[in-house]
This record gives C-alpha cells, structure tokens and sequence, in this order.
C-alpha cells in the first residue's frame, strides 16, 4: 500500500542536499506528536503503529520508481545510485497501539542515519495522524454507547479504499470493534455485520413479501431495515410478522434497523412492540448520521437501542477540533547534539533531545500525571518526588509523590529496521486501550469540557531547554 514514492518531493530534494554536503549518513533522531488533543477532548488513542512498522521494514525503491525520478530532471546520477540501495535500518521506540496519549507526547522516536529518518516523515504522518484519530473517535463513541455495541459503517463515506481499511482497523483498537467493511474482515479478522439496504425493500410488490424474501434467505442472521414507508405502521408490526413466522419454523429473528426519525422515541416503541410480543431478544439497531453526540442525547433520552452504526462521522473524523490530528514530525537529535526549534511562535517551538516518556499513577493504577525526561545522558531517571514542569509555563510545577509509581509508556519496537516481536492482536489491541481508559482522573471522558490532564517536563529537561536558547539568543 506505502510505495516508496509515496512522499513529498521535499523529502528527495532534502536528501539529495544532504548527499551533495556529506551528511547523509550522520546519526539522526526525530519524534512524532501531536501539539493538541483531538475533538476538544481529554485524551487521544495511539494507533497506526504496526502498519507504519510494516511500511519501514519494507522500504525499497524499485527500478521504474528510480527512473521516473530521474525523469523529473532533478537529481544526479549519485544520487540515483544510491536510491537504488535504500533500506530504512534504523530504531523505533514507540508506545503499545491503544495507549491513550496526550499532546506533546512523543508517540514515535526514529533514530538512523539522517537520510533514512527524514525520508520517512510524511508516511509516518500520514499513518500515525489518520490512525490515531480515528481510533480516538471510536473510544468517544463506544464510551457514549455504554453497553451497547457500535459498528463501523463507513465504507462508502470513507476516504477512499486505502482510508476505508485504515478506519476499520483503527477504529477497532478504539473499541468499535466490527464493521461492514467484508475486506476488512478479511484482512484484520473483524467481525462483519451488516443488514440490507432500502432498495431491497422498494424492489419487492410489498414490504411484507420483501421481508419475508430476506428472513428465507437468512433465517438465522436476519436483520430488517423497518423504516422504508412508515415505521411505526408498517415497517415494525411488519417484522414481527416475519418473527413470528421464522421462529414456527425454528429460527428467530436477530433485530431490526431503525435508520430515520427520532431514533429515541422509536427504539422505545419498537422495545415495547417486541417485548409485548414475547421477543425479548429481537436487536435494535440504529443508524443514520451518528456520532458520540446523538448517542449522548439518545441515551439520556431513555432510548432503548442495543447497537449503533456508525458511518460518515466515524469515518471521516467529523466533528468539534477534528477533520484532522495536527501531528507533526521534527528534529530532536542530530550528530549526537540535541536540536530543537525555536521560533516566533512559542506554541510551535519543541523540546531538544530523545526523551523518555513516564507515567505516574497512584496506588490505585490511576494515572496522575506524564513527565518528559531526557533519554541520553542521564544516569538516574526521573523518580517519584522529584518535580514535574509545566513546559508551556515553567513557574508552574507538581511534585510527584513519593508513593507514585513511574512506567515507562514506550519501549523499542524496531531495531536495525525490523520489528522487534510480533503485533498483538487487533482484540488485545482493543483490550488494552479500554483497561487504560478506565485508568484516566476522573473527568477526562467526558465529552464536554473535560479535564484537562497534566504532562510536566523534568528539570533536567527544562535546563536543557533554556541552555540552547541562551546559546541562541547569544
């Protein structure tokens, strides 16, 4: 799917100038964040990792890639020569897909040679970023749903076949965890769910015979779309025509879909309607333009709906401080000296050198508050009782109690260009990441006005800082 010619000109132009000035194999690092959270929310989800690893390991350019290259009229014979060659051999050190992340975290640090660590930039934006949010979406909508169960329905919305397959897979680490997607059910092992569409309905002489002509075909995975002509007086007293007719020959039906109208009031009548009947079991499904909001409002509206199809806006990431995650990838070490960028513009301004990434929590495995701590250079680890930073306003700053617990959230999962040990499954992925959101300070879940949650910097780490701004300034 990643080819290598996937990428912005800039990446080749940048490498063949570090060719031509000898510093193409020099010792680089860089990192991937994020600057802020994602539908002004109190927490984002990492995910994107095992298919930015895939695309690493598989890094090579082919013979017609090299000539359309040097058709373009813009690099040497050299510089060619040396495309040919091309393999990412490099360091990764990233967090478990499903961790929940905050901004100015560091989700991944790429360390190689300078030309295989700024060469793979875009394509570990475009992974990570796309990803990341979408598995944050689903997390926000599956936690709106409570107990009931969400599905991705985004195909046809998606952007694109290569975005649809990125929705599904990460929208199932985020706790959406089936879709209608059949080739993502293939590729990921998802569960694939799904009913039939209203041209199913409008192709018969009736909605009875339409509905009878599924329950044949499927007996036992029979679901009906019951809001064609009318809910209430057709499509409803409809389907339990169809219950009652398939379990007289020994099978039930497993739900319907309401797809139109107020979603709370019919699934409340649709409840009754079943329940009076003596189907308990019979699904409802809703669908039609939902995102964490509606399913907010529907519940505390006391609707009675089992399972939410999610499409367009989970697959597009629509919604407030969404569209888009800002992930930027930038240049923290280089030739074994920290780098950082200092600009007119402190919000875009960065923190120099590799760092580690650690998270306090208390005795109840609470998360308390993430520090950044230098990586290199530095015997003794950020400790509980030492004091965290804020990095945007250093006269603010927390203590870490004594009795906190520090982890550290990353580890290498990449060593000379090859993953370290296999990915775990889309399931434990998704496993994970509910277990830890249940760890967030009260408050962060909340889809309105969060809590905001702290990520401080050590003291050897603001030192750092102010150092190479007085060297600059100088």
């Amino acid at each position: 799917m990643y080819k290598p010619l996937l990428t912005d000109l800039f990446e080749l132009t940048m490498l063949a100038g570090y060719q031509q000035e000898a510093m193409i194999e020099k010792p680089a690092a860089f990192e991937l964040f994020f600057r802020e959270l994602p539908y002004q929310g109190g927490y984002a989800v990492f995910a994107g990792l095992q298919t930015a690893l895939d695309y690493l390991a598989g890094l090579a350019f082919t013979a017609a890639d090299v000539q359309y290259l040097a058709s373009l009229g813009l690099f040497d014979d050299a510089f060619l020569a040396f495309l040919k060659e091309f393999r990412f051999s490099g360091r990764v050190t990233a967090p478990r897909e499903g961790e929940i992340v905050f901004a100015g975290e560091p989700l991944l640090t790429v360390e190689g040679t300078l030309a295989e660590t700024q060469f793979v930039e875009t394509v570990l934006l475009n992974i990570i970023n796309f990803q990341t949010l979408v598995a944050t979406k689903a997390a926000r909508l599956a936690h709106a749903a409570g107990r009931s169960q969400v599905i991705e329905f985004g195909l046809r919305r998606a952007q694109g076949p290569d975005g649809a397959m990125s929705v599904a897979r990460a929208a199932a680490i985020g706790g959406v965890r089936s879709t209608s997607n059949v080739l993502a059910g293939c590729v990921f092992d998802l569960p694939v769910k799904g009913t039939h569409a209203h041209s199913w309905v409008m192709a018969f002489p009736d909605e009875l015979s339409a509905f009878r002509a599924y329950a044949e075909c499927f007996p036992d995975h029979c679901v009906l779309l019951v809001d064609t002509y009318d809910t209430l007086s057709s499509g409803l007293p409809n389907s339990l025509t169809v219950a009652r007719e398939l379990r007289a020959a020994g099978h039930e039906l497993v739900g319907v879909r309401l797809d139109s109208g107020d979603l709370a009031y019919l699934s409340r009548q649709a409840r009754r309607m079943f329940d009076d009947a003596g189907f308990p079991e019979v699904k409802i499904v809703a669908s039609n333009e939902l995102d964490e909001f509606v399913i907010n409002s529907i519940r505390s509206e006391g609707g009675l709906i089992d399972v939410y199809g999610v499409g367009t806006r989970l697959a597009t990431c629509a919604g407030p401080g969404g569209g888009a995650l800002g992930g930027v990838y930038k240049l923290v070490e280089f030739a074994g000296k920290p780098r950082m960028k200092m600009t007119s513009d402190p919000v875009k301004s960065t923190l120099p050198g590799c760092k580690r990434w650690l998270r306090t929590k208390d005795g109840n495995g609470r998360f308390v508050i993430d520090v950044l701590d230098l990586d290199h250079g530095r015997g003794i680890p950020f400790a509980p009782g030492e004091v965290a930073y804020d990095p945007k306003h250093p006269q603010r700053s927390k203590t870490v109690a004594p009795e906190c617990q520090v982890v550290d959230c990353r580890s290498v999962v990449m060593e000379d260009g090859q993953a370290v040990q296999p990915a775990p499954s889309l399931p434990a992925m998704a496993d994970y990441c509910a277990a830890q959101l249940q760890c967030l300070p009260e408050g962060c879940l909340r889809l309105i006005n969060p809590h905001v949650y702290k990520v401080g910097i050590s003291k050897q780490l603001l030192d750092l800082r102010e150092k190479l701004q007085q060297e600059h300034s100088s």
